[in-house]
């Protein structure tokens, strides 16, 4: 009972930093928190201690615990990293693309374009994210797909700090042409367009944006 309550509290913060609900720097007070979830401290922290494992928090000693703030650097640097693991990903996906796979990435990009048109900020935002994710849980490597969610997570904030708004439009189509090279096999088009793809999500965050905070019982509401 008590793992699924730490559970139950980990994944509404989660998906209230994704939903840009919290935003970066938010201080989250322990006992704010165990009122609001009707828990003990001691559950709280134990789900404060998990989401700071990938660093959607950050844990201060003597202060408490903080959404996390990105620097600009480590944004890069997680693009970085994404674009040296998804190139090899596409290589590999090509090698191993079925009808079937394809068809499921199709299906995804649909949502996707769901997403975006009925203004759907929260679902665009987890979908595209997601859909990386699954290109690595349709060829069945569960690691690629668990690094690549920590990494999206990362992304997710560094998103919701830094993105502009007509971004997520081009991403979707994006997506679309990487599943088309996919289908078709064209390893190469598919690399070129998937590090295309991360390239310009990155250049569309405006570093220098300012970014306003939100109370807590308003954002877990």
């Amino acid at each position: 009972m008590e793992t699924s309550t730490t559970s139950a509290i980990v994944e509404a913060l989660t998906r209230a930093i994704v939903d840009h609900r919290l935003h970066p720097g938010t201080k989250l007070a322990e006992q704010k928190l165990a009122d609001h979830f009707g828990v003990s401290r001691t559950l709280v922290r134990q789900a404060l201690f998990l989401l700071s494992q990938n660093r959607l928090i950050r844990l201060e000693p003597a202060r408490g615990a903080f959404v996390a703030a990105p620097a600009v650097n480590e944004a890069r640097q997680v693009f970085a990293v994404r674009r040296m693991l998804e190139a090899e990903m596409t290589r590999a996906f090509v090698r191993e693309a079925t009808p079937a796979k394809i068809r499921a990435l199709r299906e995804h990009v649909a949502q996707e374009k769901a997403a975006v048109a009925s203004n759907d900020v929260a679902g665009r935002t987890e979908l595209l994210g997601d859909f990386h994710v699954r290109m690595a849980e349709l060829m069945g490597n569960e690691v690629l797909a668990q690094m690549l969610g920590e990494l999206v997570s990362r992304c997710a904030l560094i998103t919701l700090m830094y993105q502009s708004a007509s971004a997520a439009e081009h991403s979707s189509e994006e997506h679309a042409e990487i599943v088309k090279a996919l289908a078709a096999k064209d390893e190469e088009l598919a690399v070129r367009l998937m590090d295309e793809h991360l390239l310009h999500v990155e250049q569309s965050l405006t570093f220098d944006r300012k970014v306003p905070s939100n109370d807590i019982s308003m954002a877990l509401s």
